[in-house]
């Protein structure tokens, strides 16, 4: 029988549909075909991007060069110039778009996939978005800083290089005072972390877990919205990405190199969406909130009912989907 879940952290409900079940092997892709052409990102073609903000040198490799380049956004959403100047109309509140809109180039091998780098190549990425944090935060002006990445055609993504991105907006996003709210009224019941809390019953129970170390643990959620959605969240309680420490970073990187190789090997390189949860700025959220990543393989579509309800209809459940990550062989 299908069965409804709800989300423990925001309350949102999810239809596991096991009368229209697929199994894993069911959602399989093709991997998208290369474009190829002209890659703006790709070495010997920086001229091609405005002046990059942030680098890490290449000390793998020998032939000096870049590991990772942050750049401005040549198409930006918001710009970094200017004053909020906050109006109304009527019942309409405006500001202007104030704000940073950046590209992280996460490396200079065009064909890099998460499960083809090593695990330091991603510690780069990382430390890099850590960097753009830090420094973003010093502008006043700026509240929350979304960190994502859209890896195919069907995700979003215009460019193949590999590339994630980074908005800082001057509000808060609905989504993101959802988590925090609902974080809250947790620890105001409970005394104690929500987070904290999924990952001590997660590992307890171990259904629903892919992989974990001594710092971090990836599980597919209770009530995941999509097949083979992925959580990863460090064990200890850190708020804000940037505070994360270098070893807790490595372990991270660890556990995605880990993640990304069971997603592939099983699904036949899915685009796919993630997305970095962290602290807002300049907002008390430390005694409740606990950063984490979610990564959301794109294998089925949303649709009329979803737009108009907020429910989604997962086709897979999460143990199903967790037992056979599990069982595919990461490469190590």
């Amino acid at each position: 029988m299908s069965e409804l879940r709800k989300d423990p952290v925001i309350g949102r409900w999810v239809i596991i549909s096991t009368e229209r079940a697929k199994r894993p092997s069911d959602l399989k892709l093709e991997p998208e075909r290369p474009r190829g052409g002209f890659c703006p990102l790709c070495p010997g073609n920086e001229d091609k991007t405005p002046p990059e903000v942030f680098s890490i040198p290449d000390e793998r490799s020998g032939r000096g060069g870049w590991a990772v380049r942050v750049v401005p956004n040549k198409f930006p959403a918001l710009l970094i110039e200017g004053s909020l100047h906050k109006r109304s109309e009527g019942m309409y509140d405006i500001m202007n778009g104030v704000g940073a809109h950046e590209v992280i180039i996460e490396t200079s091998d065009h064909a890099a996939t998460y499960s083809s780098m090593p695990a330091a190549a991603i510690t780069n990425i990382l430390l890099a978005f850590k960097n753009r944090l830090m420094e973003l935060k010093k502008d006043s002006r700026l509240r929350y800083i979304a960190v994502f990445k859209n890896c195919g055609e069907a995700a979003g993504a215009t460019l193949e290089h590999p590339h994630s991105q980074l908005i800082a907006l001057p509000v808060i996003p609905r989504r993101v005072l959802e988590k925090i709210d609902g974080a809250q009224a947790y620890f105001n019941y409970k005394r104690q972390c929500v987070f904290c809390d999924i990952i001590g019953q997660e590992t307890a129970d171990g259904r629903r877990m892919v992989a974990g170390n001594e710092h971090c643990v990836a599980f597919e959620p209770f009530a995941p919205r999509f097949p083979f959605e992925t959580h990863i969240l460090p064990r200890a309680h850190l708020e804000a990405f940037e505070d994360t420490p270098d070893d807790v970073m490595r372990a991270l990187a660890d556990i995605m190199s880990v993640v990304f190789k069971k997603l592939n090997a099983s699904l036949g390189f899915p685009p796919f969406n993630f997305m970095l949860h962290t602290a807002p700025f300049n907002k008390d959220v430390g005694a409740f909130y606990h950063w984490h990543l979610e990564i959301i393989p794109r294998l089925t579509k949303v649709a009329g009912f979803e737009w108009g309800s907020g429910f989604y209809i997962n086709p897979t459940p999460p143990e199903q989907a967790a037992q056979y990550l599990r069982d595919t062989a990461d490469g190590r």
